[in-house]
C-alpha cells in the first residue's frame, strides 16, 4: 500500500494554505472554472529572482479576483511568503534544467524543478485536465474533488467510530481485570492495539480536514469529540505496563508502537516486544499488574503530581486500592481530604466499571 505522502508536514502545511475557505483556494477555483491554467510560486521574491525572466513588478494586495484575470497572461505568478500580496506577474520561470522531473507538462515539469530548487511553494493548474497540484521541495501532490475527499472522510469517521466503540469495550474489561488483580498480558496487548489503530485512523481524517479547509469543520469536531481521551489511554497503559517501570522506557515503546507497520500492529509477539517483553512471551498465560496510572487519572481533580508520588510510593494499582487512609495520607501531596477523595474514587470507579460491563452485555 502506498504511504500517504500527506504525512510530511510541510506539505501538510502547504495544503492548509490552499484549501476550501481560504483566498488562494477561491482565486484557484476561480482560474479551473474559467478553463485557464497558472503556475503561481509562494515564496521570498528577491531569493526566487535568479529565476526569473521577463515579466511585470506589480507589489499589489492579494486578492482571489485579480490572481484570477493575471492567471489570463501566460507567465507564472510570484506571491510573497504570506500570500498577502501579488508581487510579480507573467514572469518566465528558468529553473536547472539538469534537475530530474517526470513531469511530461511544461508547467508541470517547471513547477516541479523550481520547487526542488528553492524553499517555494508552486502551485500548477493544468487547464486541460483542470487539475490542481501543489510542489514543495520534493514532494508532489494533487488536490482531490472536494466532494470525493469529504465523502472518503465521512466513510473513515464511520470506521473510526467502530474502533473508538471496540476501544472503549477493551478498556471496561480491563479496568474490571485491573481491579481484580487477573490482568493477563494479552489483555492489555488488545487494548494497545485498538488504541494504536484508533489513533492512525484519527490522524488520516485529520489529514483529510486540512484537505478540506472550511468545508472539513463539522468533521474535526466529531473527531475531537471521538478521540478524546485516547492519547492519554493510550501513554497511561504502556506507563502502567511497561515493565521497567522507567517514563524513558515508556515514552520510548510510544515511540516504537507509533513507528510499527499496519501488519506489526497485528503481531502481537511484535507488540510485546515493543512494550518491552520478551519476544518469546506467551501472552495469554503471562500475568501483569497496573502501576495505576489510568485509574487513578479517572479520579475527578487528582493532579498529575499526585498520580506521580502514589505509583512511586505504592508500585501497584493494587497496593493503592489495598492502602489504608494514613497510608495514603504520608504520601506527598495527598493529606487526609485528598486520601478521603482518593478511597471514594477508587470505589465509584467500581461502581461504574460494573454498570459499564453490565451495558456492553
Amino acid at each position: 500500500m502506498r504511504a500517504d505522502p500527506r504525512t510530511d508536514k510541510t506539505l501538510l502545511a502547504a495544503l492548509s494554505r490552499v484549501a476550501p475557505g481560504t483566498a488562494l483556494r477561491a482565486g484557484m477555483d476561480d482560474i479551473i472554472r474559467a478553463e485557464l491554467g497558472a503556475l503561481i510560486v509562494i515564496g521570498d521574491p528577491n531569493a526566487l529572482s535568479f529565476l526569473y525572466s521577463g515579466g511585470m513588478r506589480l507589489d499589489l494586495p492579494f486578492t482571489s479576483q485579480l490572481i484570477y484575470e493575471l492567471a489570463k497572461m501566460d507567465g507564472a505568478i510570484i506571491l510573497n511568503e504570506t500570500a498577502q500580496k501579488i508581487v510579480y506577474a507573467n514572469v518566465q520561470l528558468m529553473p536547472d534544467p539538469s534537475i530530474a522531473s517526470e513531469e511530461t507538462g511544461t508547467r508541470h515539469r517547471t513547477a516541479e524543478r523550481v520547487a526542488k530548487q528553492t524553499e517555494a511553494l508552486v502551485i500548477s493548474i493544468s487547464q486541460q485536465r483542470e487539475t490542481v497540484t501543489i510542489f514543495v521541495r520534493d514532494l508532489r501532490y494533487q488536490l482531490g474533488e472536494i466532494s470525493d475527499v469529504l465523502a472518503r472522510t465521512n466513510q473513515a469517521l464511520g470506521t473510526l467510530e467502530t474502533y473508538r466503540q471496540r476501544l472503549d469495550q477493551g478498556l471496561t474489561r480491563l479496568t474490571a481485570l485491573e481491579f481484580q488483580s487477573a490482568v493477563m498480558l494479552d489483555d492489555v496487548l488488545v487494548v494497545v492495539q485498538r488504541a494504536e489503530m484508533t489513533t492512525r485512523m484519527a490522524e488520516e481524517i485529520e489529514r483529510n480536514c486540512v484537505e478540506l479547509g472550511g468545508e472539513g469543520r463539522l468533521i474535526r469536531m466529531q473527531l475531537d469529540e471521538l478521540m478524546e481521551d485516547v492519547p492519554r489511554d493510550k501513554a497511561s497503559i504502556v506507563y502502567d505496563y511497561e515493565p521497567a517501570g522507567e517514563p524513558q522506557k515508556a515514552g520510548e515503546a510510544l515511540e516504537r508502537l507509533a513507528g510499527l507497520t499496519h501488519t506489526q500492529l497485528l503481531d502481537f509477539e511484535e507488540l510485546a516486544e515493543v512494550l518491552g517483553y520478551p519476544r518469546e512471551t506467551n501472552p495469554l498465560d503471562y500475568g501483569v499488574q497496573p502501576r495505576g496510572y489510568r485509574v487513578l487519572s479517572r479520579i475527578p481533580r487528582l493532579p498529575d503530581n499526585v498520580i506521580r508520588h502514589l505509583v512511586r510510593d505504592f508500585s501497584s494499582l493494587d497496593a493503592v486500592i489495598r492502602a489504608s487512609h494514613r497510608d495514603l495520607e504520608a504520601v506527598d501531596g495527598v493529606g487526609a481530604v485528598r486520601a478521603r477523595e482518593i478511597r471514594e474514587g477508587l470505589r465509584r470507579l467500581q461502581e461504574h466499571n460494573l454498570v459499564d460491563r453490565y451495558l456492553q452485555l
